[in-house]
């Protein structure tokens, strides 16, 4: 049985990137694949159990102080000697870097890694994707606007990357008129047009221009926004210097949005950055019209005046203007909207079709490197030089002189 160990920095909070990681998981098991996911730190928490339940394994490695943590390195190495996956596939920046690196002391068949965001971050995180990028044996990125960015920045090699979306599962995201009526009524929602936003609060989702651009549209209108964050005080305090407190609802962490995907009228996206945001295309797959922001990543998942409208970002004067637009749209017109929004996602982005190409590449590079590699080089299986204690691994890095 093939084995692929998905490593993320942690599971104890769930954004797109640990999304996409669960349903891959979940997706290879149902194909016969034995899956390990890995978290840098954490328990991992309801998500963990889910994988587990589900039949994957689940390790947290318990590192404490990032990627400084010597403990974590050693437990991860351990792990791999004795599990031997064929495929390492990490998410996210620190998880690759791990994956990377990692390839030098405990070596595997294939290392994969996927980048889920435009933002290039700082300069270390520039110069870590820099210095490391001749170690994993493809690099994936989740939208031809992260393939721009990154390679604008030098941080991956053009011959090595693959373009490789996200999925959603389609027999889980639907419209559903019994849910979107039982949370409605809930709310006392009558002829009120209720809009749909979910998202870390940080800055790079510009929430403040989304509360600004909400306050003016008419009274009827009432926004609920799912996600946890540093900016939650300073939001709240926004919405009632706005005067419009008693028409948003701020639900902190929500594990689980696809009640309020159904329930919506209309969801809206008002970041400044993203790679392939997850939250748009489950909306998407519940045939929600959508507003969003102008950007990489969102274009290819909204087509403009089709499925949803695009507004310039960092304004909200153009985010009014188009939320207006799909307020004054008919029924009709929203539900046709949401018809070729679930379409587009069918055709694109669904589970099965993205599990497909997963597979594809795996099998592409396992191919390609029978033997697990170290330094570019075959290693046999068993390897004795492969550290066992924390005093074999100590003596294989120290320098040589």
């Amino acid at each position: 049985m093939r084995h692929a160990a998905l490593l993320i920095p942690g599971l104890d909070r769930i954004g797109g990137a640990e999304r996409q990681t669960i349903l891959l998981g979940k997706g290879l098991l149902k194909r016969g694949w034995r899956v390990s996911v890995i978290a840098l730190s954490g328990s991992g928490g309801s998500a963990a159990e889910e994988l587990v339940n589900a039949g994957a394994g689940f390790l947290s490695l318990g590192m404490r102080k990032g990627l400084a943590d010597p403990r974590g390195w050693f437990r991860l190495h351990r792990w791999m000697k004795r599990e031997a996956p064929e495929v390492v596939h990490a998410h996210l920046p620190h998880a690759a870097w791990m994956a990377r690196w990692s390839r030098l002391i405990a070596p595997v068949r294939v290392v994969v890694d996927t980048v889920h965001s435009c933002s290039t971050g700082t300069v270390g995180r520039r110069l870590g994707y820099r210095w490391s990028r001749w170690l994993p044996d493809r690099v994936t990125v989740v939208s031809h606007g992260v393939a721009d960015a990154y390679q604008a920045a030098g941080m991956v090699n053009p011959g090595n990357l693959t373009v490789l979306p996200n999925g959603v599962d389609r027999e889980l995201l639907h419209p559903d008129e019994a849910m979107r009526a039982k949370v409605r009524n809930a709310l006392a929602l009558d002829r009120e047009f209720l809009w749909f936003a979910a998202g870390r609060l940080e800055p790079v989702k510009d929430y403040p221009a989304l509360l600004a651009a909400f306050a003016l549209l008419p009274q009827k209108a009432r926004l609920v926004i799912a996600g946890a964050g540093p900016l939650q005080d300073e939001l709240i305090q926004l919405a009632e210097r706005l005067c419009i407190e008693l028409r948003v609802a701020f639900l902190g962490f929500e594990p689980n949005v696809r009640r309020w995907l159904q329930a919506a009228d209309g969801f809206v996206l008002s970041s400044r950055t993203e790679g392939l945001p997850m939250v748009l295309l489950e909306a998407a797959a519940c045939g929600l019209p959508a507003v969003a922001t102008d950007i990489p990543g969102t274009r290819e998942v909204v087509e403009d005046d089709v499925t949803g409208f695009l507004a310039q970002a960092g304004d909200a004067s153009a985010l009014t203007e188009k939320m207006s637009a799909l307020m004054l749209a008919s029924r009709e017109e929203r539900r046709t909207m949401g018809e070729q929004a679930m379409q587009r996602v069918s055709e694109r982005f669904s589970l099965d079709a993205v599990l497909d190409q997963w597979e594809a590449l795996y099998g592409e590079l396992l191919e390609h490197n029978p033997m697990p590699r170290r330094w570019g080089r075959s290693v046999p299986s068993g390897d004795s030089r492969i550290p066992r204690t924390e005093q074999e691994l100590q003596t294989e890095t120290q320098p040589s002189h």
